[in-house]
């Protein structure tokens, strides 16, 4: 499971004061929405529909946040998208779950209709809403405020039905007796959009879906479902059989890694004091605060690199290039942008010192100054 966060924060803050946090996130390029759920007293949460290109960013936030994830599920055997679960059961131990009539391998938590998917004293109910593909899955929280609809419902529209076992007569049924029977101020979450609708309501979609709202029926939606001749989306070579592994790579990711970088939620490399202090000797620590805070009562680490922030774009030769770099400052938040401009000009092997000089003394390691003599 995730560890505790460095700083555990109030998940209840986080959630906006509630007991139920929730966060939408978004892959630009499948136009894929993501989705995390986390219970704030328990901090146990659950993630719909990972992208496997955004696993960094997904698991980062999750640390942050403090969440312990009790699954990672999919609403369908995605054909545009890899999955990311596999990668985050490997970070986490989460179960990994989709429709047992996906097939899918690597699977944990195979799931049917009915099933409930719990995270502390909550749970997502699972509906099985076919016809896109026969093992589409809906969640719908435990108290049908919301429901992830995955591909089955998209905002104004919904999945088509010309492969993967897709039938419109089979979508109908699934959207106007399995979705549209929940109450109509369900808030209503789709697994797509690609002109930036992010949320609506199954009133709405009642109303205004021009597929099987506003009094169509199944005779019009199947006349409009059969004859759209889509093209098939563009990375279903890949996406078919990676999802079909739940996203486990064919072969080892061997990215190289010269240290345990994390990446922050931020995105910005970063290095806990106690492996830097470990491995004083095989980095130079780039020091990018002022020189009278350099020798000021904060001190600094032994053997630094001293350029000040605004002196780094003119100085960077100084910078030594026979060992990676860990860019400090007092909190963290200036090495933070030196770091980012350090990796704009190529260096590939930096990373900021998480928390700066302040947690590095707090956790006990020595600084040097005339002050401290």
């Amino acid at each position: 499971m995730v560890s505790a966060p460095d700083t555990a924060i109030s998940l209840v803050a986080a959630a906006g004061g509630g007991p139920l946090l929730f966060r939408q996130l978004f892959d630009a390029d499948t136009g894929t929405f993501t989705y995390l759920l986390a219970e704030a007293p328990s901090r146990q949460g659950v993630i719909i529909d990972t992208v496997f290109e955004q696993h960094g960013r997904d698991l980062s936030l999750i640390r942050e946040l403090g969440i312990t994830l009790v699954a990672s599920i999919d609403t369908h055997v995605h054909a545009d998208h890899v999955t990311g679960s596999w990668l985050m059961h490997a970070a986490t131990g989460c179960a990994i779950g989709v429709a047992a009539l996906g097939r899918a391998e690597n699977v944990t938590l195979p799931l049917q209709h009915g099933d409930r998917v719990p995270f502390g004293s909550r749970h997502l109910q699972v509906r099985s809403t076919p016809g896109h593909t026969d093992g589409c899955l809906s969640y719908v929280l435990d108290d049908q405020s919301m429901a992830f609809t995955g591909d089955a419902l998209l905002v104004r529209g919904c999945g088509r039905c010309d492969f993967q076992q897709g039938d419109a007569h089979t979508l109908w049924s699934s959207i106007t007796g399995q979705i549209f029977s929940l109450p109509n101020s369900c808030l209503l979450y789709p697994g797509h959009d690609y002109t930036g609708r992010t949320v609506t309501s199954v009133v709405e979609e009642k109303a205004f879906n021009a597929r099987l709202g506003a009094g169509a029926s199944e005779r019009d939606f199947v006349g409009h479902m059969e004859n759209m001749k889509l093209p098939h989306p563009h990375r279903i070579a890949e996406a078919l059989p990676g999802n079909l592994r739940s996203g486990k790579p064919t072969t080892p990711l061997t990215t190289p890694v010269w240290a345990p970088v994390v990446r922050s939620y931020a995105g910005l490399p970063e290095l806990t004091p106690a492996w830097v202090a470990a491995h004083r000797q095989d980095v130079t620590i780039l020091d990018v605060r002022s020189s009278e805070e350099l020798e000021g009562p904060d001190g600094h680490v032994a053997g630094s690199v001293a350029i000040p922030l605004p002196d780094l774009a003119d100085r960077q030769a100084e910078i030594p290039g026979d060992r990676p770099v860990v860019v400090v400052c007092h909190s963290g938040s200036r090495s933070a942008l030196a770091t980012q401009q350090l990796l704009k000009a190529g260096h590939s092997e930096v990373a900021n010192l998480r928390g700066g000089l302040r947690r590095w003394a707090d956790e006990g390691y020595p600084l040097e100054g005339p002050e401290l003599t």
